[in-house]
């Protein structure tokens, strides 16, 4: 993880030199190395294919437009992270006063919630995880978003969401009970 770090850090350098097509080609490298997280995230905060994809792709945009103020190309993820979260909730401001509960509830689609798309336990285990998560609050969710599956550490967490790291914590650690206490009564079968 740090070797691709320091990578990200060169293509960062490299990208916002006005030196043309070699910038260019920089970021584009960077977002093949981070689309498919971001788009995987912003998935499960919409819970919507097709406004993860736009988000993505707002994403990139917003950062490519914005390299030059990042300070420290060795925080790019979290300041990645943190347009991609600033897009998602703009979204959710716009829609909110026009859209009714249905019209909010995410796609039940039950993948996307095993990493890496293979899954080791039985579509139940899948889609009683889906329909867990999908009970939380959003602050809830995003912060086992964060943890669980972009494997984020709490001081890069605290930066994304501009909030305390103990506040993190104490999300986090809500979310982990209430999904403790929802998947409790679950039995899975096939898996030992």
């Amino acid at each position: 993880m740090i070797f691709r770090a320091v990578e990200d850090a060169d293509l960062i350098r490299q990208a916002r030199m006005p030196s043309g097509r070699g910038g260019v080609e920089a970021y584009n490298l960077l977002v093949s190395r981070w689309e498919k997280r971001v788009y995987n995230y912003l998935l499960r905060i919409t819970g919507n294919r097709e406004d993860a994809l736009d988000l993505t792709q707002d994403v990139f945009l917003k950062a490519y437009q914005n390299l030059r103020k990042l300070d420290d190309p060795g925080r790019f993820a979290p300041w990645l992270y943190r347009i991609a979260h600033n897009e998602a909730y703009s979204l959710f401001r716009k829609r909110k006063p026009e859209a009714n509960v249905e019209e909010c509830e995410p796609e039940a689609t039950g993948n996307g919630i095993m990493a890496g798309g293979s899954s080791v336990f039985p579509i139940e285990l899948n889609l009683a995880v889906a329909g867990a998560l999908e009970r939380l609050s959003p602050e809830q969710r995003e912060a086992i978003v964060l943890k669980i599956y972009q494997g984020f550490k709490f001081e890069e967490m605290a930066q994304i969401l501009e909030c305390p790291v103990s506040t993190v914590k104490s999300r986090l650690y809500a979310a982990l009970e209430i999904l403790k206490t929802q998947l409790a009564p679950i039995k899975t079968r096939g898996v030992s």
